[in-house]
């Protein structure tokens, strides 16, 4: 009874395996075949994978020599520039001060303030010698520290308003507009003194400079990190390509945190400065307070040879607490 059961199942099984072996035998040689075929294209598909990796890995090393490559040149020409430069000449600091000055007018000024001075000196009634060292000094002195004072404000603005004209140049370019027109359009909108830097620019673009050439021009007459660094930008992309966008959308970047890092230094430095103001100021109060109390006693530092001396000596030892002082607290960044 149960054998008789069994037997079709043993039947079915038999010729279950029996067909699953026919089959096996027929098509195993094709799915083997297959198999190595497969197996050999993922091999090359590997290979050509890793030559694509190792060729996309030489540009980058290829890039980066050349970027390397340009910035020792830039370092280098810059480094001659300084040698054979040295500090700014006169015509060069009239320029970067923005005084349409001529080195003529400048000496005329500087023989104005001296005899200006001579004539204020002679009201107190001091020597001829000493008003003539007074004269000489204001008008050696007074002329240099104004173009300084213009010099400093003027690269100030350029420094503060530059970060905007960068964003300007980012976003004509990611419009579509190659870099001359975006430089034009800075020429005739940004505010002074970026928008003259970028009119000289544009002119020596239009004489056949190149970009490059150009803007490297601009860092030389400005000279300041920022514009620098402008150049740097521009000279690399010229000369090894890549997104030029992206590479100054870094730069405004940068600049906008270097702005806020002076921000910064200058906030945490403003009680040290205040502190200075004070301290140089105190002794000056402090005189005049006493001449007023008892004229007498301090007319003695004035009107004998001792008292000469110890003013002498006074000045020297404050100067030299002043410029102490500030070095101190002024931060070079």
């Amino acid at each position: 009874m149960l054998s008789s059961a069994l037997f079709p199942v043993l039947v079915f099984l038999l010729a279950s395996t029996s067909v699953g072996g026919l089959m096996l035998a027929a098509l195993y040689p094709r799915a083997a075949k297959a198999g190595a075929y497969r197996q050999r294209f993922d091999r090359l598909a590997g290979r050509a994978e890793l030559r694509r990796m190792e060729s996309v890995n030489e540009d980058a090393r290829d890039r980066r020599r050349s970027v390397e490559k340009t910035l020792r040149e830039i370092e280098e020409k810059q480094k001659a520039n300084a040698r054979k430069n040295g500090r700014p000449k006169l015509a060069v600091r009239l320029r970067q001060a923005g005084i349409g000055w001529s080195i003529r007018t400048y000496w005329l000024v500087s023989v104005g303030a001296g005899l200006a001075t001579y004539v204020v000196m002679l009201l107190p009634g001091f020597g001829a010698l000493t008003t003539a060292g007074f004269a000489l000094a204001g008008g050696l002195l007074l002329p240099h520290l104004y173009v300084n004072g213009k010099r400093k404000g003027r690269l100030k603005r350029f420094a503060d308003e530059f970060p905007n004209a960068v964003d300007v140049i980012v976003r004509g370019l990611k419009a579509g507009l190659p870099m001359t027109d975006c430089l034009r359009v800075i020429a005739a909108e940004a505010g002074e003194p970026v928008k003259g830097e970028f009119v000289m620019v544009a002119q020596d673009q239009t004489l056949g400079l190149p970009v490059d050439e150009a803007v490297q021009r601009m860092g030389e007459r400005i000279p300041l990190a920022e514009a620098n660094f402008f150049a740097i930008v521009i000279a690399i992309q010229s000369r090894t390509g890549g997104s030029l966008s992206e590479a100054l959308g870094n730069l405004s970047k940068v600049l906008r945190e270097r702005r806020k890092m002076k921000a910064k230094i200058k906030a945490m430095s403003s009680e040290a400065n205040s502190s200075a103001g004070i301290i140089g100021a105190l002794p000056f109060f402090v005189a005049g307070a006493v001449y007023l109390i008892s004229p007498d006693y301090m007319t003695l530092l004035f009107t004998t040879p001792a008292g000469k001396l110890v003013l002498v000596g006074c000045a020297l030892w404050m100067s030299m607490g002043i410029l102490v002082m500030r070095k101190m607290i002024n931060f070079d960044f």
